[in-house]
């Protein structure tokens, strides 16, 4: 699959540029990935529109790329469950026992990386 053909959600998106979401959208641009950030509040990240919610992401979604606390998480977990992503990114801090174990439960694929190393190291 090519990078252009790979649509990646990132939960968290940021506008501000220090934090890591927003360098994770810009580095998934940079490298010619199709990229929805979501944000409950934003209507505009880096030139992206927002998905405000998780059922407002356009499907299907090949990755998805988790940068919020698993407190946020974990309440989200039916709308996460049923966007069907083809796997989960647990960036440094997201990591939710219950969110895995759920995506276990469907089969969804799921590990613990940081999105930027693997950018940066080809291995996205």
């Amino acid at each position: 699959m090519q990078a252009s053909d790979h649509h990646v959600a990132v939960l968290g998106a940021t506008p501000k540029p220090a934090r890591y979401a927003n360098q994770a959208i810009r580095l998934l641009l940079e490298h010619g990935y199709r990229v929805t950030p979501i944000h409950p509040r934003f209507r505009e990240i880096e030139g992206l529109t927002v998905a405000n919610t998780l059922d407002q992401v356009p499907c299907p979604v090949d990755t998805l790329t988790l940068y919020v606390g698993p407190e946020r998480l974990e309440p989200q977990i039916p709308a996460l469950v049923a966007l069907a992503p083809g796997r989960v990114i647990f960036n440094p801090g997201t990591e939710s026992r219950t969110l895995q174990q759920a995506l276990d439960a469907v089969g969804i694929p799921w590990f613990e990386a940081c999105t930027l190393v693997l950018l940066k190291t080809r291995q996205f």
